[in-house]
């Protein structure tokens, strides 16, 4: 087993006990004193790389705690473990498989080795491939049955096959190519499908199905009713192959489905389905924006792997953003991370956030199977901004637990109504700003005088007005959201994961505690369907599945 694969104890480290230290000697740190005291704490917190830039001076944190923080990612050899991933290395140990999600997005010279053989002439074949499907489509030469144009997209898939995909189409909406709409259908619930049919029509509808076994229950049962309703509105056996295509591994089963087999584009091991969308799986995203938008989108990506590979560590985005992350969850007894874009476009991102980090980052055993004694990955949650101002700000501001928060805002917006961006941004700034500042006991009994207030009425509003401050964020500025820089801010979250795994010594890259759920499903179906009837393992299971079974109507 290579040596990053026998994982240091990180709370052993000598930097660990500093820092432990450092956190006890920061007990009476205030980020307001810190900025009235030091007029180049912005400059000296905040860097700009691959057109982000990342203002990080309002978490708790002086020169030295970055220093140790830094000192911390060396002594865990980080640099090992970033050269290690991108040279194709076993990095994922318990499936044995390197992970190269950056290869997608490597240029066509450029080469990488699995097992003796260059994969980057596949990576660009498989490109090459969808950009003639693209251009196919956008040309109008891609008919359905009737020979009308193809308008809608659905890509059916879940998880990685659908999450991704769905942010980068939504948040790039402005670069949607015209007459081309995209869908997304992940979820195993009638309904979903029902409401998302009734606005298509099976003549103009091409359905991808995204699904590297081709046996994904949810998929399959989606790709199984899209079936039924294509042949239902008139739709052909015989010309079912110009409404599905498939990205997947297993070319088999979809030629039985009824795919081509020049139109099922593959998927890798070594690729991660919460990693995929720079692979085929991004082929709706292309399909929506256009190929060069999406080849834009991977260069962008690729800017910011080159910048988490060459960046000095106190220097580097997407390490300095892991830094912080492991100094509240591990130092200050953070549980969970905010992520509150300031963009509608944006909205999904907070939903593949969290399938990239806690899917990566749920674990309690260590690259060698071995117990972890420090905290591992936080519950990621959040929602667009200013909607969540009126919902559950209120807890970040003064709620009893420490939750670091990223904002994460355009300097322009693609629909200029009146004021209406002005008063975003500044909603963004001034939720970041207050959640530094707070206000004091004073500053809240000063402003109940001022209003007049009798004394007594003072002192019993104010505890209620007093908001503790000190509460780290970051907040994270592109000029405008492009397919370059969403490639750059979606790779920089990546490698933010891979950076915390490393430190923790956990494999980011499987994820066994999805498949025990999968496989007690199949079980529980087989109950509930009446083809099993022998009891369940537990009370509980049978109690709800013979209340299922004695009132389930259609």
């Amino acid at each position: 087993m290579d040596h990053h694969l026998t994982p240091l104890d990180v709370t052993q480290l000598a930097n660990w006990k500093a820092l432990t230290e450092h956190r006890e000697a920061m007990g009476e740190f205030s980020m307001r004193a810190a900025f009235a005291s030091d007029s180049q704490r912005f400059q000296r917190f905040s860097l700009y790389a691959c057109g982000l830039m990342l203002d990080y001076s309002k978490n708790l944190i002086t020169e030295q705690t970055l220093e140790l923080l830094v000192k911390l990612a060396e002594e865990a050899q980080l640099g090992d473990a970033i050269r290690a991933m991108f040279n194709g290395q076993v990095i994922n140990a318990s499936e044995q498989r390197p992970v190269l999600h950056t290869a997608l997005r490597r240029p066509v010279g450029d080469k990488v080795f699995v097992a003796g053989k260059n994969i980057m002439p596949d990576v660009h074949q498989v490109l090459q491939q969808m950009t003639d499907l693209v251009t196919r489509l956008h040309n109008g030469l891609w008919r359905g049955y009737s020979e009308k144009v193809i308008t809608d997209v659905v890509n059916i898939g879940i998880g990685g096959s659908f999450l991704g995909p769905q942010l980068v189409s939504e948040a790039l909406l402005p670069f949607a190519q015209k007459g081309v709409r995209c869908h997304y259908l992940a979820n195993v619930d009638g309904s979903e499908f029902r409401e998302l049919v009734s606005k298509l029509s099976a003549e103009t509808t091409l359905f991808i199905v995204s699904s590297k076994s081709f046996s994904t229950l949810e998929t399959l049962k989606n790709a199984q009713a899209a079936r039924a309703w294509y042949l239902a509105q008139g739709g052909s056996e015989a010309e079912l192959h110009r409404h599905f295509i498939a990205v997947s591994s297993n070319v088999a089963a979809a030629k039985a489905f009824g795919i081509r087999e020049e139109n099922v584009l593959p998927m890798w091991d070594w690729v991660g389905g919460r990693y995929s969308l720079w692979s085929a799986i991004g082929l709706p995203i292309a399909m929506s924006i256009g190929i060069s938008n999406f080849k834009e989108m991977l260069s962008g990506a690729y800017a910011m792997d080159q910048h988490f590979q060459s960046a000095p560590f106190e220097r580097n985005i997407p390490v300095l953003l892991a830094l912080l992350g492991v100094w509240y969850g591990d130092f200050w007894g953070a549980r969970s991370q905010a992520i509150l874009p300031y963009d509608y476009y944006l909205r999904n991102i907070t939903d593949h956030l969290q399938q990239l980090d806690m899917e990566s980052n749920g674990k309690s055993v260590r690259q060698d199977g071995s117990p972890i004694t420090a905290g591992t990955g936080p519950v990621i949650w959040g929602g667009v901004g200013c909607n969540g101002q009126h919902a559950y700000h209120q807890l970040l501001h003064q709620g009893s637990q420490l939750i670091p928060a990223d904002f994460i805002v355009p300097v322009s917006s693609y629909n200029p109504v009146a004021d209406h961006h002005q008063w975003l941004y500044a909603n963004c700034l001034s939720q970041s700003q207050a959640l530094m500042q707070g206000k004091s006991r004073a500053e809240a009994e000063a402003e109940l005088r001022g209003k007049g207030l009798p004394e007594s009425e003072v002192q019993r509003l104010a505890p209620h007005k007093v908001i503790p401050g000190n509460r780290p964020s970051n907040t994270l500025v592109l000029e405008r959201i492009s397919p370059r820089r969403l490639g750059a801010l979606i790779a920089m979250y990546e490698h933010k994961v891979y950076v915390q795994s490393v430190l923790w010594g956990v494999n980011a890259f499987d994820q066994w505690g999805v498949e025990l759920g999968k496989e007690l499903g199949k079980n529980v179906y087989s109950r509930l369907t009446g083809s099993d009837d022998s009891q369940a393992d537990d009370g509980s299971t049978q109690g709800l599945i013979e209340f299922f079974r004695g009132r389930h109507r259609g």
